[in-house]
């Protein structure tokens, strides 16, 4: 079993068991981290892909130690300027441990435990009736504001056509 997690931006192919370098993390040594952001799970050959993450899965991990990666040389020069530079860098990381892939969390069925004790949903179903009435008295007064617009241009351009067209007449008959 397999997954696709992002971790701290970067997504990492992880299995349980597997110790792996990420970006820094924040939390101290010893202590466990929980990455919801799954993207993929393979499940001995049962795919189960997510758009774009699976609800409800996690991969819990161990953060083991802070280490600092190589060190990068960054040389630059400019030939025949006497131009040159060097920079060098070490990249901070976190070692962790994989230790579980869920696929389905536990959060999820404690949400639909603790929906079935509540009061019935009758209150919610008339928030949604209100909300949707508010919708269609809003949606129905924006047309009538779109014809009584539309009405003054169209009646605009009728009178322009008009005038332009008493103004050829008028040349017309001055010409003669």
């Amino acid at each position: 079993m397999y997954a696709i997690v992002e971790i701290a931006g970067q997504q990492f192919k992880v299995e349980k068991d597997q110790q792996i370098f990420v970006h820094r993390l924040e939390e101290k040594e010893g202590a466990k981290v929980e990455f919801d952001n799954v993207l993929l799970i393979d499940n001995n050959g049962k795919v189960n892909v997510g758009a774009p993450a699976i609800r409800g899965a996690k991969v819990t991990a161990k953060v083991l130690d802070h280490v600092k990666g190589d060190k990068v040389v960054v040389f630059k020069k400019k030939r025949r300027k006497g131009y040159r530079v060097k920079n060098g860098h070490r990249q901070a990381f976190t070692q962790i441990e994989i230790q579980n892939i869920v696929e389905k969390g536990a959060t999820a069925k404690k949400a639909t435990a603790t929906t079935a004790n509540k009061e019935p949903k009758v209150e919610p179903k008339a928030a949604v009736k209100k909300v949707a009435a508010k919708k269609a008295t809003t949606k129905k007064a924006a047309p009538k504001a779109k014809t009584a617009i539309a009405k003054p241009k169209a009646a605009a351009k009728k009178t322009t056509t008009k005038k332009t067209a008493a103004k050829k007449t008028a040349a017309k008959k001055t010409d003669k």
